[in-house]
C-alpha cells in the first residue's frame, strides 16, 4: 500500500465491531442453551477462526448479513472435531478456547499460522494443569497445543504474573466446569468483557478489586447481543484526526468501557481535543460517539495501571508522540513483545526509518518529538496494528510511504483503507 501526505481529514465514520466482544459472544452463545442472535458482529479473519472452530465441533452457526444466529448446544454439547482446530492468527481464539476444551470429554489439538505458533501459551498451560488438565505444547510453550481434559476439573485460586484478559478468560471458562469456586487475580485490571458477558449469560461471577471468581455452572442461557464499535480500531482515526492539521472527524458508537479506553485519557493528557458525545449502554457496554479535532500535542509519561487498558493502542500512541512536543516515555509494556509481532521493535524500527527519534527499551519506548517524518519503504511485520500505524504515519510524512504486506489489515479491519479514503480531503 502506498500512502501520500494529505491536507486534512473531515467526516463521520463507523469503524468495525469490537473483536474482543465478538469472540466472547460467539463462544458463550455456542455453550448456551437456546438460540442467540449476535448483531453487528466483526467478520474478520480472527473471528471467522472462532466461528469455524465451533462449527467443527457441531454447533449450528448461520451468518445472515451482520447477524450471527447460533443454536447453542449447552456446556457439554460440543462434539469431537474430525481434525485439528485451526486458530489461524488468533491468539484470542486459541487461549479462550483452551479453557472451554478443558471441560470437554474429548481430546483435541489446536494449531495456527506461523505467527501464532510463536506466541507464548505457557501462561494458560500452567493454570489449566493446576486444574487437572493434561495439556501439551511444543517446548511446553508453543502451538500445536494438545488438550486431554481431566476427569474432574479442580477449582483453583490463581494469581497471574501478567494482566491478561486472555489468560483470565481461559481460567474463568475452565472454571465453569470445575468443582467449587475458581478465582483469578491479576496485577492490574485487564479488559472485563468476559466477566460482563458471563453474567449476562447466567454464570455466577463475583468481582472484587483485582480478583474475579466463578462458580461451577450447570447452564448458560442464550442472549441477544449487539456488538459496539471497537475502540482499538477507532484509535487509528483518533490519532489521524489529531496529527493531520485542520481535521475534524466523528467516530460513531464506539465502546468506551473503562477497561479499554485508556487511550482517551492518555491523548487528553497530551492536549488532545477529544469530545465524548451521546453516551449510552449497549448489551452491558458503555458506548459513545467520539469527536476529534486536530490538536497541538505535548509529551507525557505512560505506565503502570493504565497499560492494560491501552495495550493494543501503544503503537499508534507512539506515532502521536512523534508529533508531540517533548519526550514521551512508555514503560511496563513488555507484553507487546509477544503479540502478532514484537510491536515494540516493529514500531521503533519502522518509525525510525521515517525519521522519528524513538528508542526501544526492555519494556517500552522513549520518543523525542516533535519530528518531521519522511515517506519511505516500511515493513508491517504482517501485523495488522503495525500496518494501520504506519498508514496513519504516511498521512503526515513528506513524500510517499510504501507499506510491505499491508494485506494483513484484514485480521481486524478489512475496509480500513476505504474508510480512510472517505475522509481524506
Amino acid at each position: 500500500m502506498k500512502i501520500n501526505k494529505i491536507g486534512r481529514l473531515e467526516g463521520e465514520i463507523t469503524v468495525p465491531s469490537d473483536k474482543s466482544i465478538t469472540h466472547r459472544a460467539i463462544m458463550l452463545s455456542c455453550l448456551a442453551n437456546g438460540v442467540s442472535h449476535i448483531d453487528n458482529y466483526l467478520e474478520s479473519a480472527d473471528c471467522i477462526s472462532t466461528i469455524n472452530a465451533f462449527k467443527s465441533m457441531g454447533v449450528d452457526i448461520v451468518q445472515n448479513g451482520k447477524r450471527l444466529i447460533i443454536n447453542g448446544v449447552g456446556l457439554n454439547g460440543l462434539k469431537k472435531p474430525s481434525s485439528d482446530i485451526d486458530a489461524g492468527n488468533s491468539g484470542t481464539t486459541t487461549r479462550l478456547l483452551a479453557g472451554i476444551l478443558a471441560g470437554q470429554k474429548f481430546n483435541v489439538t489446536i494449531i495456527g499460522d506461523g505467527s501464532l505458533s510463536l506466541r507464548p501459551m505457557k501462561r494458560i498451560i500452567e493454570p489449566l494443569r493446576q486444574m487437572g488438565v493434561n495439556i501439551f505444547a511444543k517446548n511446553d510453550n508453543y502451538l500445536p497445543l494438545t488438550i486431554h481434559p481431566g476427569e474432574n476439573l479442580k477449582s483453583i485460586d490463581y494469581i497471574s504474573k501478567v494482566a491478561s484478559a486472555q489468560v483470565k478468560s481461559c481460567v474463568l471458562f475452565a472454571g465453569l466446569y470445575a468443582d467449587g469456586v475458581t478465582k483469578f487475580t491479576e496485577p492490574e485490571k485487564s479488559r472485563d468483557h468476559t466477566e460482563r458477558m458471563l453474567k449476562a449469560y447466567g454464570a455466577d461471577i463475583v468481582e472484587k478489586g483485582l480478583s474475579v471468581s466463578v462458580h461451577k455452572c450447570n447452564k448458560l442461557t442464550a442472549q441477544n447481543i449487539k456488538v459496539p464499535s471497537d475502540i482499538s480500531s477507532a484509535a487509528f482515526f483518533m490519532a489521524a484526526g489529531l496529527i493531520v492539521k485542520n481535521s475534524r472527524i466523528t467516530i460513531k458508537e464506539v465502546n468506551i468501557n473503562e477497561t479499554r479506553s485508556g487511550i482517551i485519557k492518555v491523548l487528553k493528557n497530551m492536549g488532545a481535543n477529544i469530545v465524548i458525545k451521546d453516551v449510552s449502554f449497549v448489551s452491558g457496554e458503555e458506548v459513545a460517539d467520539i469527536e476529534i479535532l486536530s490538536s497541538d500535542l505535548h509529551a507525557t509519561e505512560i505506565g503502570g495501571k493504565i497499560i492494560p487498558t491501552l495495550i493494543d493502542e501503544i503503537p499508534i500512541i507512539a506515532l502521536c508522540a512523534t508529533q508531540a512536543e517533548g519526550i514521551t516515555v512508555i514503560s511496563g509494556a513488555k507484553e507487546l513483545r509477544v503479540k502478532e509481532s514484537d510491536r515494540l521493535k516493529a514500531v521503533a524500527s519502522q518509525l525510525s526509518k521515517m525519521g522519528a527519534d524513538i528508542t526501544e527499551t526492555e519494556d517500552g519506548l522513549i520518543i523525542k518529538g516533535k519530528t518531521r517524518l519522511k515517506g519511505t519503504d516500511v515493513d508491517s511485520f504482517k501485523d495488522h496494528r503495525i500496518v494501520m500505524t504506519l498508514s496513519i504515519a504516511g498521512l503526515v510524512a513528506e513524500g510517499q510511504t510504501t507499506i510491505i504486506d499491508s494485506d494483513c489489515v484484514q485480521i481486524s479491519f478489512a475496509n480500513f483503507y476505504e474508510v480512510l479514503k472517505s475522509i481524506c480531503k
